[in-house]
């Protein structure tokens, strides 16, 4: 895939880098661990506890599929139904997604028929992975982006703000806060001021919790109905 090299990130697992912009899709620090971190431990782990029959999550920035495989393990776990939706400009090659070697983690490694058919799912309509687990991925940009649902849960993957600075706006952060379900939370591996400030001005309540490794913090928020 053309501007796509496979690098090896510090705790051992694979990301890929984007090297037209020259950022990976996540932390050369620790893949595994920042996607553990960030996504599953601030944010899915927080919605199952409510235990809904029924979690929505929104994915900005399918990728290699990590967050998806993540979410995918951990929900087996429970009775919740998923669906999760991701939205991807421009999907990763098969053939370099079979070359990362997230299901040789221990964790993951009885995983593997459904790392790939993840991937495998056909774009643009829905497809069950298992009876619990359903993904819909779209092949579209968050500008043209469009749901009849809202979300419980937002995963913002985008690349950092200074790479693609667009994905990082009132508006684009606005459409974000519009999919979102009252109680809906947000969560991103960012945590500049500016972002931190942009979600406020759309009426999200925001904390700065302790990030990933070498990152001292990230960015939750969620969307508190007013009383």
């Amino acid at each position: 895939m053309e501007g796509v090299s496979l690098i090896t990130t510090s705790d051992g697992s694979h990301t890929l880098l984007n090297t037209v912009l020259n950022e990976p899709y996540h932390s050369v620090h620790g893949a595994l661990t920042e996607s553990l971190h960030v996504f599953i431990s601030n944010g899915l782990d927080v919605i199952l506890k409510r235990d809904l029959p029924l979690v929505r999550i929104l994915e900005v920035g399918f990728g290699t599929g990590l967050n998806a495989l993540l979410t995918l393990g951990r929900t087996q776990h429970f009775t919740a139904r998923i669906e999760y939706t991701a939205i991807e400009t421009n999907p990763v090659d098969l053939s370099l997604i079979k070359n990362l070697n997230f299901i040789q983690d221990q964790r993951l490694k009885k995983f593997h028929k459904e790392f790939m058919a993840l991937h495998e799912a056909p774009w643009n309509r829905s497809a069950y992975v298992t009876p619990q687990f359903e993904i819909h991925k779209i092949k579209i940009g968050l500008d043209d982006f469009e749901s009849s649902s809202q979300f419980d849960l937002i995963y913002y993957d985008a690349f950092a703000p200074n790479k693609q600075p667009d994905m990082w706006t009132s508006e684009a952060l606005g459409r974000v806060e519009n999919l979102m379900s009252p109680n809906g939370i947000f969560v991103t591996y960012c945590a500049k001021g500016e972002v931190k400030r942009t979600l406020r001005s759309l009426g999200l309540t925001v904390y700065s919790v302790p990030g990933p490794p070498r990152k001292r913090e990230m960015i939750l928020a969620k969307k508190i109905p007013a009383i």
